[in-house]
């Protein structure tokens, strides 16, 4: 280790940590170990580590062991040390896990370190503890540590600060959150450097290097991710300063699918999980607590009712957890995880990270999680210590799926992990900043752009692109320079300052990146909160109508000071509300070996998924024709509701629909025709009142991607698609005010104020930075235009295979039922679909 490692472990400071853990009857990991050296050098890094082997130890363990080491003979005695450690976590309900996780082991270690959480949760009288005397460990959101920066004095905050360490860093990147705790570590780490050049120049001590640390389970681009945490270490303190510590510690994980009884030859989505629901009390019943993850809020209410009717003595010892039920519930639910006083919980997302629920013994997941990486860290929940076997089951929501559990067995066996884009030039995120900045201590412009280059997302930012965001929050830039209520901040000699008290009380309470539709709480008559639902959902409901939330059933009375109020309700049928953005596309990893498989299943496979799939894949040669890796299935279908063209690419959702969309234009360029699209993650539909002209002589023109860029903006309206990405990008640049707490606007005000707003620049400001982000963020996110482009190449170097079944096929049914969804309620629907099983069963 560098010739170092003798030095390092006489130190008092990795004795005594040795000796706590020997007491314990645990030993640290070589992983472990290296961290604690690295950080006893002052260096930074990226920590890459299996779920549940004990990467928050590793870097916390190595700030405790420096500090003793740095205070040998005096590290017990209580101090006033100030802020010593600052933890980024991604979720509110991680910072109770792991605040709890460090309390315990600084009390048997003998530490008298503070540790303290701040984040939307934490009240007033906290706040101002901490403010009089900061805790020697802070746990905070992105959101809450840019608050931080927004009080007076900020800079004294962190003039004690030794490390920054991002936990979980790869639910960060490659969103706006994760630009937050770019531009955070730039300033944190600016400040660091002004004070040893002052010390330099007074010939005085000089004050240690701020360390940054991320830690990271499932990633693909490791690299990437800790030279993109990293940036502002490397640029103001050098290179070699940087490390990765990756623990080669393989993590035993078990996946076993679960079989329906009978394999559809017809299958479709979402119905076919509920129907195995039986089949999960068996697991529930053998083991002492069992995560049940499904991928949306709503189905998660659904699978929860249904458990309980199944088998309604697992009342009380099953609960529900996502993110719309109420905090105080939440919290109940992940004591009760801790205390192992539950069987089964039912969640989303909400329970993917943690540090340690130790009575978890089995994870169910409910329909493909549609990537790799978070089916690895959903594993990981269970058996959740060193040495310990993960368990995972998957149980299929349709037949299909089956060969998603096949593909994502071999992504894990070769490592498959998908990587994490970082973003680029956020300039909402960065406007968000600087007023920010003006809040507090206000920032001279000369000195606050090169620590902002010195970020990754803003390392290649313009000085033109500077100027408008420097003339965009003091007068409005160019388009908006009439109205007063732009012209945000004043410059006081060369200063950029928020003088004004209303201005800056508004920008408080709407700092941080995520927009979700407009939330609405939902109360009982008798009081008690229960959660919050989308405004949208309750205005579609009427009194008297009953929904489902937080696991009951609950009957809607009235909307009352902006809160739903509702009554228990013992009706047996109930509406389950269902959250916008719920979907997650299949990722592009999972996607290339999911086809990868269709080969090994023409080649008669011995896999036990693709052996159960074998009569539907011979039904779909027999009708068609099942696609090889290298191949590209296209069926002309005509039926009753008219001609057919169904693509099958299995690129995912985002990917199809832009393709469909592209497609369409351009077959409408060779004859006047309209068509109904639909899609799904495996295939998309085109639907015409007249035969489709899609032939050997122009399909692989239809799919090439020439002028792709023009063609996309002219086929899916990208300029209606840009609006609405714009009125986010408006809300996190502080051009659009949500509304003060409880008295939020409306969405469709909201939307409305973002299109004015966006026609405006389209008019009098058409280079303008926040409308060309809106397009860029289309391109990127929305219609995942580099995955669109390499599959059009993918295509071109493929075999199209044209095919013209007489009716439809197991591969052409799923798309049919999901354009179906639109216009059916689920029982309207699930009749429908019977009969046309029924009659393609003929």
């Amino acid at each position: 280790m560098h010739g170092r490692t003798d030095q390092f472990t006489d130190t008092t400071g990795f004795l005594h940590i040795k000796q706590w853990l020997h007491a314990k009857q645990m030993f640290p990991f070589a992983f472990q170990q290296e961290t604690w050296e690295h950080i006893h050098l002052a260096k930074s890094g990226l920590v890459n580590a299996p779920t549940g082997c004990g990467k928050t130890f590793s870097v916390f363990l190595g700030n405790v062991i420096r500090y003793i080491n740095a205070y040998p003979d005096s590290w017990k005695q209580k101090r006033k040390n100030g802020l010593q450690l600052i933890w980024i976590t991604p979720l509110r309900a991680l910072a109770k896990d792991i605040g709890r996780a460090m309390e315990t082991a600084l009390a048997e270690i003998n530490l008298p370190w503070q540790v303290g959480i701040r984040n939307g949760d934490t009240d007033t009288a906290e706040r101002q503890r901490q403010k009089r005397n900061m805790p020697e460990v802070l746990i905070i959101t992105p959101e809450s540590l840019h608050l931080l920066l927004a009080q007076k004095d900020y800079s004294n905050v962190f003039s004690s600060l030794q490390c920054i360490a991002v936990d979980e860093w790869h639910e960060l990147l490659g969103s706006k959150r994760g630009v937050q705790v770019e531009l955070a570590i730039s300033r944190i780490a600016g400040l660091r450097k002004k004070s040893i050049v002052h010390a330099e120049k007074q010939g005085i001590d000089l004050p240690g290097k701020i360390m940054i640390w991320g830690i990271s389970a499932t990633i693909g681009n490791l690299i990437e991710a800790r030279d993109v945490l990293l940036t502002p270490v490397i640029k103001n303190f050098g290179e070699g300063n940087t490390v990765i510590v990756k623990a080669e510690i393989k993590k035993n994980i078990v996946i076993e699918s679960i079989y329906p009884d009978e394999i559809e030859h017809y299958p479709w989505a979402g119905h076919l999980g509920i129907k195995l629901a039986h089949k999960l009390l068996p697991i529930i019943e053998s083991s002492r607590t069992t995560l049940i993850f499904i991928n949306t809020r709503g189905m998660s209410e659904r699978w929860y009712q249904v458990l309980l009717d199944i088998k309604p003595e697992l009342a009380g010892a099953i609960a529900i957890h996502h993110g719309s039920i109420e905090q105080a519930l939440r919290l109940w639910v992940e004591d009760a995880l801790h205390e192992g006083v539950l069987k089964a919980v039912v969640c989303t997302a909400s329970l993917d990270l943690g540090v340690d629920f130790r009575p978890v013994e089995t994870v169910v997941q409910v329909g493909s999680p549609k990537g790799v990486g978070r089916f690895l860290q959903r594993a990981g929940r269970s058996g959740h210590q060193p040495g310990e076997t993960s368990r995972i089951y998957f149980l299929p929501t349709h037949s299909l799926e089956l060969m998603e559990a096949a593909a994502l067995k071999t992504a894990m066996e070769e490592n498959e992990i998908e990587s994490r884009v970082p973003m680029m030039l956020c300039f909402d995120v960065l406007i968000q900043y600087l007023c920010t900045l003006a809040i507090a201590e206000g920032f001279r412009p000369e000195d606050i752009l090169p620590e902002i280059r010195t970020t990754h997302c803003y390392s290649d930012v313009t000085d033109e692109e500077w100027l408008q965001i420097l003339q965009f929050i003091t007068i409005g830039g160019k388009a908006l320079q009439q109205y007063d209520e732009f012209k945000k901040v004043e410059i006081e000699d060369g200063v950029y300052r928020i003088r004004n008290r209303r201005v800056a009380m508004r920008h408080r309470l709407h700092i941080g990146t995520i927009v979700s539709e407009a939330m609405m709480k939902v109360k009982f008559m008798s009081g008690g909160f229960i959660g919050v639902i989308e405004e949208w959902f309750i205005s579609r409901l009427n009194p008297g109508d009953v929904f489902t939330l937080s696991g009951r059933n609950l009957e809607f009375i009235m909307i009352k000071d902006m809160t739903a109020v509702v009554k228990k309700s013992n009706s047996k049928k109930s509406i389950v509300p269902s959250w916008q953005g719920g979907r997650m596309p299949l990722s592009a990893n999972l996607g290339r070996i999911l086809r990868r498989k269709f080969d090994e299943a023409a080649d008669r496979s011995r896999e036990e998924e693709i052996r159960k799939l074998q009569p539907l894949l011979d039904l779909q040669q027999e009708l068609s024709y099942v696609p090889r890796q290298n191949e590209l299935l296209i069926e002309h279908i005509e039926t009753r509701d008219g001609f057919h063209l169904f693509v099958h690419t299995f690129e995912g959702r985002l990917v199809n629909e832009a393709m469909a969309a592209l497609l369409a234009f351009r077959i409408s360029r060779i004859m006047p025709i309209t068509f109904s699209l639909a899609m799904n993650d495996y295939s998309f539909e085109l639907l015409s009142d007249q035969p489709i002209p899609v032939d050997d002589s122009n399909v692989y023109e239809l799919f090439s991607s020439d002028n792709l860029i023009e063609d996309i903006q002219r086929s899916a309206n990208a300029t209606e698609m840009a609006k609405r990405k714009f009125r986010d990008i408006a809300v996190i640049g502080g051009l659009i005010f949500q509304g003060f707490p409880g008295e939020q606007k409306k969405a469709r005000h909201l939307q409305s104020s973002a299109s004015l707003l966006f026609q405006v620049f389209h008019d009098y400001d058409s280079h303008n930075l926040l409308m060309r982000q809106a397009y860029q963020e289309v391109f990127d996110q929305q219609m995942e235009e580099t995955r669109l482009r390499d599959m059009l190449t993918r295509i071109q170097q493929s075999k199209i295979i044209l095919s013209f079944p007489e009716r439809l096929t197991p591969f052409s049914f799923p798309v049919k039922v999901d354009s179906l969804r639109e216009n059916l309620s689920s029982e309207k629907l699930e009749d429908r679909v019977k009969r046309m099983q029924t009659q393609l069963g003929k």
